[in-house]
């Protein structure tokens, strides 16, 4: 996956990403996380980076927040336009590492690991710094991502079975790199159709390695919660939502 870029992720995945999403365990945390978000919003606008097919997006603006995205991939935007509702949001094709708008806001957030789509730690400061030039007085920057678990590989790789059924399986086959903190995966459908390939790059990122990278764009850790229910984060929050502000 050395060609691996930034849209590549939506390009590959758009048509299929909500049916895919369903099955996620991050799916029955939508709704709370819209009402945390809306919290943290006040009166908006809210910008989300790699706002995809508009999972979180849409039902936030059907709460009333104002929201505008950043996506690098033309074909998860497209998906997203495709929806009811989709016209009043706001949506800049770029890098989301970049933070390519204008203007000022209450909130700014990535959610669903997306943050992990950034796959080397200078592109994933960088982002932090461009964030906190977006903050305005008072606003906060919010990180979902799952919390790595090393236990899941084994020799630097892993096969999960997804989905079986009678007509077709799904396999997820992740090679792990420990140095660089790379992730790289196949989800593999087989059915009578024949094989679709799906891949995927990420570059996961250990809580306390976020809050390095908060520092140096001159943020700090206001709280940390083990799901979007304001849960306690302990060492068994297998999810982080952090809220950062500028110190």
């Amino acid at each position: 996956m050395d060609e691996y870029k930034p849209e590549a992720y939506g390009e590959t995945w758009a048509e299929v990403y909500d049916e895919y999403y369903a099955d996620s365990p991050g799916n029955a945390q939508v709704q709370p996380m819209v009402t945390t978000l809306t919290e943290l919003a006040h009166n908006g606008p809210a910008l989300e980076l790699g706002i995809g097919t508009g999972l979180v997006a849409l039902p936030l603006v059907e709460a009333g927040v104002e929201v505008h995205g950043i996506e690098a991939s033309p074909a998860m935007i497209a998906k997203m336009m495709d929806k009811k509702g989709a016209g009043a949001i706001s949506v800049t094709q770029g890098d989301f590492a970049d933070v390519p708008v204008d203007g000022q806001y209450p909130l700014v957030f990535v959610v669903f690991n997306t943050s992990y789509c950034l796959l080397n730690q200078e592109d994933q400061v960088r982002c932090f710094r461009n964030v906190a030039s977006r903050l305005t007085d008072g606003g906060v920057f919010v990180v979902s991502a799952f919390v790595p678990d090393m236990s899941k590989f084994n020799r630097g790789q892993s096969v999960e079975a997804r989905r079986v059924e009678e007509d077709q399986v799904t396999l997820e086959v992740n090679r792990h790199n420990s140095v660089t903190q790379l992730v790289s995966s196949q989800s593999m459908t087989i059915s009578n159709q024949g094989t679709k390939f799906l891949p995927v790059q990420i570059r996961y990122v250990w809580p306390s390695e976020l809050d390095l990278m908060a520092q140096l764009a001159g943020m700090h850790l206001r709280e940390r919660w083990g799901d979007w229910e304001k849960a306690p984060f302990t060492p068994q929050s297998w999810l982080h939502v952090s809220v950062y502000e500028m110190a």
